[in-house]
């Protein structure tokens, strides 16, 4: 099919870029249709018995509150966030001394916050200290706190302020002139080191109510995929082990509206291709090392270059401000003051460190192709939180994001979810049933229907209403066969509606009709994708799965010298292609044979010039599966197109899957696979862009984040980034394990479209969202 071809030589240099609006689609929403549940105790914890309602000391919650995220909207200045503040995981339990024998004395309870971050971050020319409380929130709607625990020493008293110190009182209040609280404000004691014994497993604790993160989330970071390991028997989280191969993702965004990332940027900040590692913080206590004062040996008598200007005081200390001398008990480390940062000594950014004071760097990430100042959380190597941990004690940018009372503007919801999260119905046939299954909310009550029309509707006879216990999804099996169903959210249970802002999602409706799957005489006859070899690139694989009786011929072909004419460059010079059946070999070829020419203008193939370098093949094959591998019989590398062709349409068998897996790079060098569909009615297809679900499978350099946007002509169709984040999530997997398709991490990047196309040809672009690069996999199912 000649135009195919046509097309996909347009796209070679004329490929559109795709970027997702990272201030909105990073809130992670996925888990918001279930209760907050806290574990009471260790003894709890290791049952597994969670609750939803519960009171201690500051934080009652006497009827269940959703947890997370309840609504993102936004307009042209501001984003706009509402959460309850209450985690997505098991909160809990919280102990306030090592060995675990005195309670903590706060649970956390529903904050029902509403807060906005600016759309157009900019760079402070005066900077602000970060004050007390939440000074950012993360993607789940947990609130970010400083690397403070609002205490400091006390010179009068020679004690720490604070709970068991003098003057001390729980809770907190905003920092002094000093910057700190309770105490003299000059030797502020860190939260992590101070606090760290009354973290909870996602090392997170409340101040009062208020349930928030200081430093490392490892469980925010385990939904991601962010190189930490998760072990259900302890439900305790644990840096991994293995060497990081992929940027870090968004984990949350600051009150100035820049975004905060995990350990692991790419090492150098503005190239994608530099590999990545965890990142180094400016900061380094002051022992000896790196031209610091030892305070081992001279004491805390003076402050670093920094907190000397963030408390406007001389660096030299007068006697009634000293700090105690390092001990067991004031162990190095134990106050903010204890750290220099390698600026003031004369180190550089970029080259000794790659974070300036405020933990923050410019650099491409990801979501930001063109580069964005950027918070970054550190670490040690095993996962223990780092100094400064996620920012120093300024904002970089203007913190013009707040909490606030009501939005006085116009916005445009971008999400509505926790108790108004959307249905998702997918209704399926399976024998002589239908099965039901929809995203529900936990303490929700639904009512089912059925039309013939998708206008009137009438209950459905064998169903009364259900009520949703899981919180995720709910099924229902009936033997009422109809066109269309309908599930409605008719109630909910009582819940904490604080911050909630009326919004119920009672009310809430879905339809779906029953999958027919492909019709008529449809199927696939070619499938063309344009693919690079050597280098990072690798060696690509193309496959395909025949299913039916008898055998079928079939053309497979690794085209490179014969793209010259169509204005293709740096293809690849001698092309080399084989066709296995498991690590059988079954077919071939070097160059290509002219007796084949004849077949390649039956199958619509391009013609091949006579004496070309051009590998290419005819087989007839049997049902099964089939992968065709691509070298370089000269041992070089460039561009080439990978296609087979269905020789035979008269054969009882027919390609019921394929598959490419190739390197994707950027513009011109995005994965750019092409197919016709052939005959008569329609061919329902599922088609996925995988790249971070091929890391279980041991394949490194994977594509982060793939999107897929498939063109009929110059027309988009459809388009997909995330697929755990489409309107049709539920049915994708439900097909994907129906067609044999291994089954995509939850909540993971890569991306996937259901279809159903008429007889012609298509052709799909997969790149990475922010120009990102690396190895994908693209498939085709048909879905009979």
């Amino acid at each position: 099919m000649k135009s195919l071809i046509f097309f996909l030589t347009f796209l070679f240099g004329a490929c559109p870029a795709f970027a997702a609006d990272a201030q909105l689609g990073s809130w992670q929403t996925g888990n918001s249709r279930r209760y907050a549940r806290v574990y009471e105790s260790d003894a709890a914890k290791a049952s597994g018995t969670s609750i939803t309602t519960w009171s201690r000391g500051a934080g009652t919650q006497s009827s269940p509150s959703y947890a997370g995220v309840i609504q993102v909207s936004y307009s042209a200045n501001w984003v706009y966030l509402r959460t309850t503040g209450l985690g997505y995981h098991v909160m809990g339990p919280w102990y306030a001394n090592a060995s675990h024998t005195q309670n903590f004395p706060n649970f956390p309870a529903n904050q029902g916050v509403l807060v906005r971050f600016p759309r157009v971050p900019t760079v402070a020319t005066t900077r602000t200290l970060t004050p007390a409380g939440p000074i950012g929130y993360f993607v789940d709607g947990v609130a970010v706190f400083d690397n403070r625990d609002t205490f400091s020493y006390t010179n009068a008293s020679a004690s720490d302020a604070g709970p068991g110190g003098a003057g001390g009182a729980p809770g907190g209040m905003p920092p002094g002139p000093g910057g700190g609280s309770f105490g003299d404000g000059v030797w502020n004691r860190d939260a992590y080191v101070n606090e760290g014994m009354t973290f909870d497993p996602a090392f997170a604790h409340q101040a009062g109510s208020n349930y928030h993160y200081h430093a490392n989330t490892p469980v925010l970071r385990y939904q991601f995929g962010d190189h930490v390991d998760y072990n259900a028997n302890t439900k305790t989280y644990t840096e991994s082990t293995t060497t990081a191969t992929a940027h870090s993702p968004i984990l949350g965004w600051m009150a100035d509206g820049y975004p905060v990332y995990g350990p692991y940027g790419y090492a150098s900040p503005m190239n994608a291709s530099s590999g990545v590692r965890r990142m180094i913080p400016g900061y380094v206590k002051r022992d000896g090392t790196n031209g610091t004062t030892n305070l081992n040996t001279a004491g805390r008598t003076t402050l670093p270059d920094w907190a000397a200007r963030a408390q406007n005081r001389s660096v030299t200390l007068t006697s009634n401000v000293y700090g105690p001398a390092v001990s067991s008990t004031y162990v190095l480390g134990h106050y903010l003051e204890d750290y220099d940062y390698l600026g003031n000594l004369g180190k550089t950014q970029g080259t000794d460190f790659d974070l300036n004071e405020c933990n923050v760097r410019f650099c491409i990430t990801p979501e930001f192709p063109n580069g964005t100042y950027a918070y970054f959380m550190t670490i040690e190597a095993d996962g223990t939180p780092k100094f400064p941990f996620i920012i120093g004690r300024w904002f970089y940018g203007a913190p013009t994001g707040t909490s606030i009372t009501a939005i006085t503007e116009s916005v445009t919801e971008y999400v509505r979810v926790s108790q108004a999260s959307a249905i998702q119905l997918v209704a399926t046939r399976s024998g002589a049933s239908v099965i039901l299954e929809w995203t529900s909310v936990e303490g929700a009550t639904y009512k089912m229907e059925t039309s013939t029309d998708g206008t009137t509707w009438s209950n459905l006879a064998n169903a009364a209403a259900l009520t949703s216990s899981g919180g995720e999804t709910t099924n229902h099996s009936t033997a009422t066969l109809a066109t269309y169903y309908r599930v409605t959210l008719t109630a909910l249970a009582t819940y904490d509606t604080r911050g909630a802002a009326g919004i119920s999602g009672v009310g809430n409706t879905a339809a779906s009709g029953i999958s027919l799957g492909s019709t008529g005489t449809a199927r696939l006859t070619n499938i063309a994708t344009r693919v690079e070899l050597g280098g990072r690139a690798g060696t690509p694989i193309s496959g395909f799965v025949l299913n039916g009786t008898g055998t079928k011929s079939m053309l497979v072909r690794a085209v490179g010298p014969g793209l010259v004419p169509f204005g293709v460059t740096a293809v690849l010079a001698d092309p080399r292609l084989s066709l296995l059946s498991g690590a059988a070999a079954v077919a071939s070829n070097d160059n290509w044979l002219s007796t084949d020419a004849a077949t390649m203008a039956a199958s619509g193939a391009f013609a091949l010039t006579a004496g070309s370098k051009d590998a290419a093949f005819v087989a007839p094959l049997s049902a099964g599966a089939y992968t065709a591998p691509m070298t370089a019989s000269d041992g070089g590398s460039g561009v080439a197109l990978l296609e087979v062709y269905d020789a035979a349409s008269s054969s009882q068998l027919s390609v019921v899957n394929a598959s490419t897996r190739a390197y994707v790079g950027t513009d011109a060098s995005v994965l750019i696979p092409g197919f016709t569909v052939s005959g008569a009615g329609s061919l329902r297809l599922l088609i996925r862009a995988v790249g971070p679900s091929l890391a279980k499978f041991g394949v490194s350099d994977t594509l982060a984040d793939p999107t897929i946007t498939l063109y009929r002509n110059s027309s988009v169709l459809a388009s997909n980034d995330n697929w755990s984040s489409g309107t049709n999530t539920l049915e994708i997997a439900s097909v994907s394990a129906a067609v044999g398709a291994f089954a995509l991490n939850t909540n993971s990047k890569d991306a996937a479209l259901l279809v159903s196309l008429a007889e012609g040809s298509y052709t799909a672009v997969v790149s990475g969202v922010g120009s990102t690069t690396g190895t994908a996999l693209v498939e085709l199912y048909v879905v009979p």
